[in-house]
């Protein structure tokens, strides 16, 4: 109790400190640093109260994934755009009907080095490089089911730099560069938040939630928007 105590008020003392001097970086590291040790004295109290008396207190102490300080430059010159989309495979049939049908409008669309057992129409490997070969990425979050692929999570991480990358430079390892202490913003698709309020994203981004493919004449007839689409969240 006296740590947690303590822990308050190197906290408030931090966040008053940086409110009556001149903010930067160096207030901000201070802030974030008493933020961290608030969040540690809360967690390690908790643990103790429900040890001896099987209680807890009614303060939510955020996961590491929402704790990151920002650590990137104040004026950045240079962002970097991280997207990760997740899918399954939900209707191998259709998967296979539309990568033939590709590849009989664009023969050029098939690798002609997987041989003839690995065609678009009987290898689900094939088909898929046909499908993501072919369109935009975009374009399949939005026709994804007419593709039978089925949208999991996904997340946009808007990361700041110093400098821009040289050209090839980041082309081996791509990701490396993904620090959560450099993320400016990032905008996520989850089914996690169906019971949490959706949060609007700048721009408008959580009016399509890449879930539109109605307006793609799906073969099994027009379908009807879907109540249970991923929430969006947007940090």
């Amino acid at each position: 109790m006296e740590a947690l105590k303590s822990a308050l008020d190197r906290h408030l003392a931090a966040i008053e400190r940086r409110a009556r001097g001149t903010r930067g970086a160096a207030a901000d590291a201070a802030v974030n640093a008493a933020y961290d040790a608030l969040a540690a004295a809360g967690e390690a109290y908790d643990a103790l109260l429900y040890g001896a008396y099987d209680e807890v207190t009614p303060f939510e102490i955020p996961n590491d994934e929402s704790t990151h300080a920002y650590l990137g430059p104040d004026e950045p010159t240079a962002l970097s755009v991280y997207m990760r989309r997740d899918y399954t495979v939900s209707d191998t049939l259709r998967l296979l009907a539309q990568a033939q049908r590709v590849t009989d409008l664009d023969p050029d669309a098939v690798d002609l080095t997987q041989g003839e057992a690995e065609t678009p129409g009987s290898s689900v490997h094939a088909a898929l490089g046909v499908i993501f070969g072919e369109f935009e990425p975009d374009e399949l979050a939005t026709r994804h089911r007419e593709f039978g692929l089925e949208e999991g999570d996904s997340t946009l991480w808007v990361v700041a730099d110093d400098e821009p990358a040289e050209p090839g430079e980041w082309l081996d390892q791509p990701f490396d560069g993904a620090d959560p202490a450099r993320v400016v913003c990032r905008y996520d698709i989850s089914t996690v938040f169906d019971e949490d309020e959706s949060i609007p994203a700048k721009g408008g981004a959580d009016e399509d939630d890449g879930d539109d493919d109605g307006d793609y004449g799906d073969e099994e007839g027009d379908e009807e928007p879907e109540d249970d689409a991923p929430a969006v969240s947007a940090r």
